[in-house]
């Protein structure tokens, strides 16, 4: 996760990353400008770009302080269950899939997606790094702690695939979030259960 720093430097990104995702909300990414951004944060457009050289690498910062802001809640329901790996997992979908549903962001990128404009979409799904390697992280530290010896690679392949489609999930959503939420815990709990047993060499 991102180092949380209280530096000059890193309250002007702050600063910066605020005005970009109240103006994101306001009128969906396409409308963005750096000079409006800069306006709404009060600094010039030339610090703006100094900070984060285009558009897309404010979007980048944008889309990772999201995520970073997930994966900690993320985090926080799985510890709050200790060893029971399933109330770990259901307690941090069913959040992640709640939060996002009320999230004002993330509607903004999606309904400006549905209106045929994908261009902060692709953060969350096609280029979603950062969402994947975050919260990948958290379910494999997590579960790393609760199951001693699980073969490596198919733990990595289990946070992988659930991360996936929690996404796919929150993109486009299909059932009420307890339904989703029950099964896709479900899921976890056999993949996991499945990385735990080390096959036979």
């Amino acid at each position: 996760m991102t180092a949380t720093t209280d530096s000059p430097r890193q309250r002007l990104r702050d600063t910066i990353v605020d005005a970009a995702r109240a103006r994101t909300i306001a009128a969906g990414w396409d409308a963005v400008r750096m000079g409006g951004v800069a306006t709404t944060a009060g600094v010039s457009r030339q610090t703006v770009y100094n900070e984060f050289g285009s558009k897309a690498g404010l979007a980048e910062a944008l889309a990772r302080r999201e995520v970073d802001r997930f994966v900690g809640d993320v985090r926080k329901a799985l510890l709050a269950h200790g060893a029971d790996v399933r109330a770990g997992a259901y307690a941090a979908i069913a959040h992640t899939l709640a939060t996002a549903a009320d999230n004002p962001l993330v509607k903004a990128i999606l309904t400006s997606a549905r209106g045929g404009s994908d261009e902060l979409l692709p953060y969350l799904t096609t280029r979603a790094e950062v969402v994947l390697t975050e919260a990948s992280g958290a379910l494999i530290e997590w579960a790393g702690d609760h199951l001693p010896g699980a073969d490596q690679a198919a733990l990595a392949f289990a946070a992988d695939t659930i991360v996936r489609l929690v996404v796919s999930h929150i993109v486009l959503p299909r059932s009420p979030i307890d339904q989703t939420a029950t099964a896709l815990a479900d899921l976890a709990v056999h993949l996991f259960t499945a990385a735990a047993t080390r096959p036979p060499r």
